[in-house]
């Protein structure tokens, strides 16, 4: 896989939500054991209005201008990131990674507790947990782990 380009998509937003909304549900099924398909579906609508939400979001295009992965920031938090499944484990995370931290000077991010493969990610990128919450952000009974970028 060719990773042709990683830009801010502001410009090209309302003709790739609907394709962003979809990649995220096929990552979240990937990644997200601990979810089940209902919760996936239930969270569809408040993803869709992050999207239009978010100051900063970025993916990453194949040559076919296919959208394989994309990472969204605010306030210096990486607030998505999410990759097509065939694009697991190919590097596109550290490419989006190291593109939000160098462009938007991102230190922080939050991680679901039973996401294993994502925390020993962002671990091995450099991140260190800080604090854990009980919930996530929509108060549903899945525990976060905050991490900040050591040195930060």
């Amino acid at each position: 896989m060719d990773i042709v380009k990683t830009y801010p998509l502001a410009q090209r937003l309302p003709e790739l939500k609907e394709e962003l909304l979809e990649l995220w549900a096929e990552s979240v099924e990937q990644t997200h054991h601990f979810l089940e398909h209902e919760d996936i579906q239930t969270l569809k609508p408040a993803v869709l209005a992050a999207l239009g939400e978010i100051p900063v979001l970025a993916a990453a295009f194949d040559k076919e201008e296919q959208i394989n992965g994309f990472i969204g920031v605010q306030n210096r938090k990486v607030e998505m990131l999410f990759l097509r499944p065939r694009a697991i484990g190919l590097g596109l995370g550290r490419l989006l990674l190291t593109w939000a931290v160098q462009t938007t000077e991102a230190y922080l991010v939050d991680v679901n507790e039973q996401n294993h493969s994502a925390l020993a990610f962002y671990l091995k990128m450099g991140f260190e947990i800080f604090s854990r919450s009980e919930a996530d952000s929509q108060n549903n009974p899945f525990p976060l782990l905050h991490l900040k970028l050591i040195g930060s």
